[in-house]
This record gives C-alpha cells, structure tokens and sequence, in this order.
C-alpha cells in the first residue's frame, strides 16, 4: 500500500532548460515520507520529541524516465519497503498527474534507506507503534 501526495512544480525548482533539476526529486521523497507518516496519525516531531528518533539517511537511489517540467502537477506515491531491526527503507514513484481518463506518466522511481538512531547517531529500534503500522502497511501489498 502506498500514500499519494500531489504537489505542482514550481519554477524554482527548474534549470535553464525548463526540467526540474534532478536533486528535487530527492526533496519530492522526503515530501512523501513526511506525508506518509502525517497520514497514519504520526509525524517527525513526534518521533524526535516524544521518542528521541532521528532516520538519517545512509543511501538514496533515483531512477529518472521522463522531464518533469514548470507547472506540472506531480504525484509522489510512498510506501514502505522494509523494517528489519533500525533499518527502514522506502519506495518511491514520482508521476504526472493525467488528464481526466488518462494514465499518468512515470518520472521517476527511487528508494531511501535510514536507520533508526538517537541523537548521538546510535542504533536503536523504531518505537512499537510505528514498526506495527508500517508492517501492517506492508503486508497490504
């Protein structure tokens, strides 16, 4: 199971050949991620506060098939991929948004892997009640 957010391409985030610069994506991810959490009732903060969480990041993986340009509404679909002990990994599709009856198109596709820490970056398990939901989101496939 995936969370869709939508988003539109903002100038900004173009080079001077009017494509998003590739490094947006991987922004584009971390909206995903933050929104997955939102959607099932969590967020960041809490993790930091509540739970004294941080999810680096220690590897990241895009694969670019087509331009995103100026003005396009972007979906960024996000799921859950693993859980195993501190490491936690997501997957990502970055699509344009279709026209009504249309099959949207497929930007790009990626991955981020974290693993779950404390704030002087040692490992430690993600708190129960995240690690059942993201199972369960998981089993959903």
């Amino acid at each position: 199971m995936s969370v869709t957010t939508e988003i539109r391409v903002r100038y900004a985030e173009t080079d001077q050949m009017n494509v998003v610069y590739y490094a947006n994506y991987l922004v584009w991810f971390e909206v995903g991620r933050v929104e997955l959490l939102r959607k099932l009732g969590f967020s960041y903060r809490q993790l930091e506060e509540e739970h004294g969480c941080i999810l680096p990041v220690i590897e990241a993986t895009c694969r670019y098939r087509s331009p995103a340009r100026y003005d396009d509404q972007i979906l960024i679909e996000t799921s859950p991929a693993l859980l195993r002990g501190p490491v936690l990994k997501f997957a990502y599709r970055i699509l344009r948004k279709a026209e009504e009856g249309a099959e949207p198109t497929l930007l790009a596709e990626g991955e981020t892997v974290h693993v779950v820490c404390d704030s002087r970056m040692n490992k430690k398990p993600l708190p129960a009640r995240y690690a059942v939901v993201l199972h369960a989101m998981m089993a959903e496939v």
